[in-house]
């Protein structure tokens, strides 16, 4: 009866362990936290203005410059990754959805440039 004890343990363990392994593993290949901003915007206490995703495309930045959206024109809207977002504004980010990546996730270090 000890022995069913001290595998059933075991095998708890292990796949407990193998949980947390997965878990490390796929958040590397997420996708970082990010916000449309405008480059425009940005004010030292708060950061930069959120705006509508629309105004930000889905792949390269920048390249929804001059864009309307209602009565405003976002001049530079731009996707800004793992920010702290307070009261509208976005703040402490990236622009670099790289670098965002690179500091993100457990075990995500090492696929970056490798610098030093």
């Amino acid at each position: 009866m000890a022995e069913t004890r001290r595998r059933l343990r075991s095998s708890t363990v292990v796949l407990g362990g193998m949980g947390v392994l997965a878990a490390a593993l796929s958040a590397c290949g997420s996708d970082p936290d990010r916000r449309c901003v405008d480059r425009d915007s940005y004010d030292y206490i708060n950061g930069y203005k959120i705006v509508a995703d629309k105004n930000c495309s889905s792949g390269t930045s920048s390249s929804a410059k001059g864009r309307k959206t209602g009565k405003t024109k976002v001049t530079d809207a731009d996707w800004y990754y793992d920010a702290d977002v307070s009261g509208g504004y976005a703040d402490n980010g990236t622009f670099s959805r790289d670098e965002a990546v690179d500091r993100g996730g457990f075990g995500c270090s090492g696929s970056g440039s490798g610098g030093g």
